[in-house]
């Protein structure tokens, strides 16, 4: 019986197109071991979304390579899409971002020849890889991929060059793949995607529709939405959210930059005026719900007014919690070619200054929820404690041993950051 390690890195996407791997390998009679083990293959699944994580990916790979240079070496994903001339001698298999279905007859073939196998592709990936995944062990909420690639081309963005066009997976495999989770006992299911709220785009549906026939589904507690973009909140997904409280009282809505000249440098399909009136809306709808967002700090000709207003941006809306990306330049894309770029020591500070407002802001969201009872996904017990989520995603921590996957009522005691404190 052949071993196998794998590694992924990056997005949920990653997360569930990698869990497949590792179901098609059990299928296929291979035993999956910890990516540290001594394997006969190592798969990392890549990431390249900005200049560290391309950094990880190459360490991962060249772990892999000198912890065992007999085995067969397999690198996916988006790094690989983005350097199909990898400079890493000592891979074996290259994959981008197409076949990763297929990594059993690509492995049969390597084992047989012993040959390196590239796996490339010349044109922007069209056509969806379907994957089906029944459960993921280990983990209490499930993820699934409904859709792939971007058509945004935001100016600072690779991901379209590497992920290909917006592409869906089948409306009723969707619906067919989260029954058959639910059925197996998860209570909680994750739509993921890299550009998800445009799921139906190219085949005639809407993503409203899906939600609405999401929520469903016999036995479901929470869908969560993984990213959607403030523009694909139209009226038809406010009307879900406003009608079933199957979907969660959270949504990650990407904002990227707090002033209008930034928004416009980076492409981004809206103005701070619609972002901010589109919270308003929703908020008129679920008052209490966690919004968190993405930001990035340092892109080019970013002044210090201008990341000011980045801040007083943030705090006018009061986001739950704001994931601070320092400006990475990626090869390729329209910002890479631009003007004005800042040090890596003025994005450091700038990074260091908005994560602690990300902090103020969450703690201000945590405080909201003291002496109130909240629903917890149980996921993990240590040292006679339980840990688990509430539907916004507050972290909260249990003293006593609760039943793994299971949804508990507890009253919010305290704020130990990160953790809100619950008592049953």
């Amino acid at each position: 019986m052949r071993t196998v390690g794998v590694m992924t890195l990056g997005c949920k996407v990653n997360t569930y197109e990698s869990e497949f791997v590792i179901n098609e390998l059990k299928k296929n009679g291979y035993q999956i071991l910890d990516f540290n083990d001594i394997c006969d293959v190592y798969i990392i699944n890549t990431c390249t979304v900005t200049n560290n994580s391309d950094s990880k990916s190459r360490k991962m790979i060249r772990q892999a390579i000198h912890r065992n240079a007999d085995a067969c070496i397999v690198a996916m994903g988006c790094f690989v899409s983005h350097n199909f001339n990898c400079d890493i001698d000592g891979i074996d298999i290259l994959i981008g971002n197409k076949d990763k279905s297929k990594i059993v007859e690509l492995l049969n073939e390597w084992f047989q020849y012993k040959k390196m196998i590239v796996d490339e592709y010349s044109d922007r990936l069209k056509e969806f890889e379907d994957m089906y995944i029944t459960e993921f062990p280990g983990r209490t909420r499930a993820f699934v991929k409904i859709q792939d690639g971007c058509d945004n081309f935001c100016s600072y963005c690779i991901i379209p060059f590497v992920r290909g066009k917006c592409r869906s997976k089948d409306y009723d495999k969707v619906i067919e793949e989260i029954t058959s989770l639910v059925q197996n006992g998860y209570k909680e299911v994750v739509l993921t995607g890299i550009h998800t709220g445009s799921y139906g785009i190219d085949i005639n549906k809407k993503f409203s529709d899906l939600l609405e026939n999401l929520v469903k589904i016999n036995g479901l507690e929470r869908l969560r939405i993984s990213s959607i973009e403030v523009t694909e909140l139209n009226e038809d997904v406010l009307k879900v959210l406003k009608n079933s409280n199957i979907l969660v009282d959270h949504l990650h809505i990407p904002l990227q930059a707090g002033s209008n000249e930034i928004l416009k440098a980076m492409n981004r399909k809206y103005d701070l005026d619609f972002f901010i009136k589109k919270i308003e809306e929703i908020r008129k709808i679920r008052p209490n719900i966690s919004i968190s967002t993405d930001v990035i700090v340092g892109f080019p000709q970013e002044t210090d007014e201008l990341f000011l207003k980045t801040i007083d941006t943030v705090k006018k809306i009061g986001f739950s919690k704001i994931h601070v990306f320092p400006y990475s330049e990626r090869r390729g894309t329209l910002s890479s070619r631009m003007d004005g770029k800042l040090d890596n020591s003025i994005k450091k500070e700038r990074s260091r200054k908005l994560i602690e407002v990300s902090k103020e802001l969450e703690m201000n969201y945590m405080k909201k929820f003291m002496g109130k009872d909240v629903d917890v996904l149980i996921e993990e017990i240590k040292d006679g404690f339980s840990y688990g989520h509430t539907g916004n995603y507050l972290s909260v921590k249990i003293e006593g041993e609760y039943p793994h996957n299971k949804i508990i009522s507890v009253k919010i005691e305290d704020i130990q950051y990160p953790y809100c404190i619950g008592k049953k």
